[in-house]
């Protein structure tokens, strides 16, 4: 699995969306992740092998079906290597400072 796999298939918003599914509620059907998406499930179905292939979903097997999990190993990976050793601080210090403002126009 390389970073490069991982950039791919995050560059597809369908691909975002389903993570973010999974990221509300872990381990989910195909069934499950198609009824939430405006897409077919063949296209569902593509979207989850990209997705499995750049290890961003783990699969499991229950019976009959598979379920579907975010590893957020990848993404970890790469926040580490692009923004963390980089940006962490400043990236921190502009969050506080959003929230800040953020509460002052409550």
């Amino acid at each position: 699995m390389s970073m490069e796999a991982v950039f791919r298939a995050l560059a597809d918003t369908a691909r975002r969306q389903l993570l973010d599914s999974l990221h509300a509620r872990n381990g989910q059907t195909l069934r499950e992740l198609c009824e939430g998406h405006d897409m077919t499930r063949q296209a569902v179905t593509k979207h989850l092998a990209i997705l499995e292939g750049a290890n961003l979903v783990a699969t499991v097997k229950r019976g009959r079906e598979k379920l579907h999990y975010l590893n957020p190993v990848p993404i970890h990976d790469i926040a580490e290597r692009w923004i963390g050793k980089y940006e962490r601080h400043r990236l921190s210090a502009l969050a506080e400072l959003k929230k800040g403002l953020e509460k002052q126009h409550e």
